[in-house]
């Protein structure tokens, strides 16, 4: 079989490589997107995203920004509501502070992923194969060879945008799971939840049994929501949980939860999938390749969040292949550059965020932040701040910060 030829190879259109494969359109390079799936396709997936993904959309692209605020399979999520491991509960509410191209929103994957493919797919310069599982990856030194189930390819450098359980991950780069830098997710939809807050803050549950982690419920347009269970896999292991077990317990009994519940169908079977935190650097190219998003690991450690950092991740692997191709550097040594260029704008904040998921191991801390927010609303507006910025977040890990809590408000 004769090998289709390219000279960029992206596996994975999901968000990561379809901005990549966008970015790369019209700059005179043969790019070509592989995906095992046919599209639309469920992503297993909290669901929501956040105002960075809007402000990351932006910058590809504003007139896909304006087709996607017209997208009617999402709704607006104005905010967030807490619930500290006492029960209590805490709203920030973004409303007043972010604007309205900046808002959060939720949408099922199957629709946000089929929206950003439909974009790619009236590219001219791209070719498009879906349904193509890849079996193996071959470095030949002087090109890359991907052998799929139908076809077989080659390129001067391939992109791993293929998430979680990325090929070019274990077949080229080799990393193994670390579970202390990897959680264990299970989704479930369900319709006719109730209680939800009249803004669509979204949830986050911090329960004592599950930290460092949370139960979370989101709303969905149709009145249906994304509930689901993130928890770290070390933890998983360490306290021999059932997390499905875990799931339904607290849907079913939690007193916060199940009264919520009562009404509620599940419209599917409970679902699992892994999460890569971005809490540890690891390397992200080597010879002829690159990993993007979740196969570079760059989910934040503390909310879980990973779509922002893989559209991200896109635009960087795009401005790094196009040097590439200038240069014709496609080493391991030059594609380093790459890997720098990552952390330099992720890595604060993946920091960050392992630093305030290692606080959750001390569920009275978060019980007293709680409180103090809710007695006043200074402390309020500190805290959409601190969600918002990077520099003031770092203020949440200063034992001085928690001090002045106590004493002046």
């Amino acid at each position: 079989m004769e090998p289709e030829i390219f000279d960029v190879i992206i596996l994975g259109a999901g968000p990561a490589g379809c901005v990549c494969a966008q970015q790369l359109s019209g700059k005179g390079l043969k790019v070509a997107i592989i995906d095992k799936d046919i599209f639309p396709r469920d992503k297993i997936c909290g669901d929501a995203l956040s105002a960075d993904v809007i402000n990351q959309l932006q910058k590809i692209d504003s007139s896909i920004l304006e087709k996607f605020l017209n997208l009617k399979t999402k709704i607006p999520s104005n905010g967030v509501r807490f619930f500290a491991p006492n029960g209590q509960r805490l709203d920030i509410d973004f409303k007043n502070k972010i604007s309205e191209n900046t808002a959060g929103f939720v949408v099922k994957r199957l629709d946000f992923d089929n929206f950003l493919f439909e974009q790619i797919q009236v590219l001219p310069d791209l070719s498009i194969f879906t349904n193509e599982k890849i079996n193996t990856i071959i470095d030949n030194d002087e090109t890359i060879t991907i052998i799929g189930q139908k076809k077989t390819f080659t390129a001067k450098i391939v992109l791993g945008a293929d998430g979680a359980n990325s090929i070019v991950n274990r077949q080229l780069a080799k990393h193994i799971i670390n579970k202390n830098h990897h959680c264990a997710g299970l989704r479930q939809y369900f319709e006719n939840v109730s209680g939800f807050h009249p803004d669509n803050h979204i949830e986050l549950h911090f329960y004592k049994d599950v930290l460092p982690g949370y139960f979370w419920i989101f709303p969905l347009p149709n009145n249906q929501a994304n509930v689901g269970l993130g928890m770290l896999s070390s933890e998983v292991s360490r306290k021999n949980i059932n997390l499905k077990e875990k799931l339904t317990d607290i849907i079913q009994n939690h007193p916060n939860i199940k009264e919520r519940f009562k009404n509620a169908n599940a419209l599917e079977e409970i679902q699992g999938f892994g999460l890569p935190m971005g809490s540890k650097k690891k390397t992200l190219s080597g010879n002829r390749f690159l990993l993007l998003g979740d196969a570079a690991n760059l989910i934040d450690p503390f909310t879980g969040e990973g779509i922002g950092n893989a559209i991200r991740s896109g635009r960087v692997a795009a401005e790094h292949v196009l040097k590439a191709f200038k240069l014709n550097r496609f080493d391991a040594q030059f594609n380093k550059n790459y890997d720098k260029e990552i952390y330099k704008k992720m890595w604060n904040e993946l920091r960050i965020g392992r630093s305030l998921q290692k606080m959750l191991k001390y569920p009275w801390l978060f019980n007293f932040l709680v409180r103090k927010a809710n007695k006043n609303e200074a402390v309020q507006q500190l805290l959409t701040s601190m969600l918002d910025n990077v520099d003031l977040k770092k203020e949440l890990l200063k034992p001085r910060f928690y001090i002045k809590l106590f004493f002046n408000y």
